[in-house]
C-alpha cells in the first residue's frame, strides 16, 4: 500500500519574520514532520524559506517562484501537474486549479467584525476569498469555535464540514527562573520600570488607542506600557495617542520582538494585556501564559475560549474596565499570583502535537 500523497501551501513559512498565521504554518509542519513518518508531503513555496523546520525524510520542499498572483498562476499549475492526493491549505485560498480532495484553515472573520480595519476592496477581497474557500473546500479547519460559528452564521457553512483543532504552543514558551537572563533583556529594551506588555500587530483591531487611554486613567509611577510588534493598518495614530496624552517617555514601542526574546519579556511583565476586539484564536494569550506572565485580555470572539478561567477579561469597549483592571493588577500580587499559576496550567494543555494530530486527522478523513 503506497502512503498518500500530500500537497502543502507553505507559502506563510517565506518570511523572516513570523508572526499570526506565519508561526501556525511553522509550527504545524514541524509537529507533523514529528508525528507522521508514513505519508508524503510535498511543500509549495513561493521562493527559498529564511528557515525550515526540521522535516524528516517523508518531506520535500517545491520552492515554485512567481514575484505576483502565486497562488493561482504558479501554484495551481504544479498541482495540475504534480497530481496529489490532497492539498491542504493552512493559512491562505485554495487555488483555483486544485485537486478534487482539499482541506484549508480559516482563521478569522475578522473584516467582517472590524471592517473599518480594512478598505473596501481588501474587505470584497477577503469575503470572495473566504466564500470560495467554502466552496472549493471539501473540508475546512477553523481555529476556534467561535471561528466556527462565524462561518455557519455569516456564510451558511455545512457545520458537518468544519472542525475546529486548536492551535499549540511553541517549546520555547516556558517561565525563565533565571532573573539575570530577565534582567539582561529589560536592560536590551531599555525597561527601567515594571511594564505591562502587549504583543502582536499595532493595528486599530486591537484596541490599542483605548488600552493607552485605559493605563492613562490607571497607572501612575514610573510604570510602564510596551507595545511590541510590527506596524500595521492604520497604526500611526496609536502612536500619535501616546503623544497626545504626553506618555511618549512610559509608552514604548520597540517594534518587532524576535521569537528568542519573547519568554523573557514575557516572565518580566507585570501583565500581559490584550484588548482586542476581536480574534479568532488568540495565540499571544497562551504564550503569555505559558511564559507565566497575569494576562488581561477581552470578553470577545474567541478570546473567552482559549484563556477560560485563566485571565482576568473585561469588555474591550469600556476603557474605565481596562482602566480598572490594570489598576487591579499593579496593585494586587495575589492577583497576580493567582493569574500566573492558572496560566500555567491552562496553557499546558495545547500542543503543536496535539494540533497536529487532529489535523492529520482531518485531511485523512478528506482522503476516505
Amino acid at each position: 500500500m503506497q502512503p498518500p500523497r500530500l500537497a502543502i501551501d507553505a507559502s506563510r513559512i517565506s518570511v523572516a519574520e513570523r508572526t499570526g498565521t506565519e508561526r501556525y504554518t511553522f509550527e504545524l509542519l514541524a509537529a507533523l514532520a514529528r508525528i507522521d513518518r508514513w505519508n508524503t508531503y510535498t511543500l509549495y513555496t513561493n521562493g527559498l524559506p529564511a528557515a525550515l523546520p526540521p522535516l524528516g525524510p517523508n518531506f520535500t520542499l517545491r520552492s515554485v517562484p512567481l514575484p505576483r498572483l502565486w497562488t493561482h498562476a504558479r501554484l495551481g499549475p504544479a498541482l495540475l501537474r504534480d497530481r496529489p492526493d490532497l492539498l491542504f491549505v493552512p493559512a491562505h485560498v485554495v487555488p483555483l486549479l486544485h485537486p478534487p480532495r482539499s482541506v484549508v484553515t480559516i482563521h478569522d472573520l475578522g473584516y467582517l467584525a472590524f471592517p473599518e480595519a480594512h478598505t473596501a476592496r481588501r474587505r470584497l477581497e477577503l469575503d470572495l476569498s473566504t466564500r470560495w474557500c467554502l466552496r472549493a473546500a471539501r473540508r475546512v479547519i477553523a481555529i476556534s469555535q467561535a471561528t466556527r460559528n462565524d462561518l455557519v452564521r455569516h456564510y451558511g457553512a455545512d457545520p458537518e464540514r468544519v472542525a475546529v483543532v486548536y492551535h499549540g504552543l511553541g517549546r520555547a514558551f516556558r517561565p525563565l527562573n533565571d532573573p539575570q537572563q530577565i534582567a539582561a533583556i529589560r536592560a536590551r529594551y531599555a525597561l527601567d520600570a515594571p511594564y505591562f506588555l502587549y504583543l502582536g500587530t499595532i493595528q486599530p483591531r486591537k484596541n490599542l488607542a483605548r488600552l493607552i487611554d485605559a493605563f492613562a486613567r490607571s497607572v501612575a509611577g514610573e510604570t510602564l506600557l510596551v507595545i511590541a510588534g510590527r506596524r500595521g493598518w492604520l497604526s500611526e495614530p496609536i502612536a500619535r495617542r501616546a503623544a497626545e496624552l504626553g506618555l511618549t517617555h512610559r509608552v514604548r514601542f520597540p517594534g518587532y520582538v524576535p521569537d528568542a526574546d519573547l519568554p523573557a519579556l514575557l516572565g518580566g511583565a507585570l501583565a500581559f494585556v490584550f484588548p482586542s476586539l476581536y480574534e479568532g484564536f488568540g495565540m499571544p494569550v497562551l504564550e503569555a501564559m505559558a511564559c507565566g506572565a497575569p494576562v488581561l485580555t477581552s470578553t470577545t470572539s474567541a478570546l473567552p475560549e482559549v484563556a477560560g478561567d485563566a485571565a482576568l477579561l473585561v469588555d474591550p469597549g469600556d476603557t474605565d474596565a481596562i482602566a480598572a483592571a490594570l489598576g487591579r493588577l499593579a496593585a494586587d500580587e495575589s492577583l497576580r499570583a493567582d493569574l500566573r499559576a492558572r496560566g500555567l496550567a491552562r496553557a499546558a494543555g495545547f500542543t503543536w502535537e496535539r494540533c497536529a494530530r487532529d489535523t492529520l486527522a482531518v485531511l485523512l478523513e478528506t482522503l476516505r
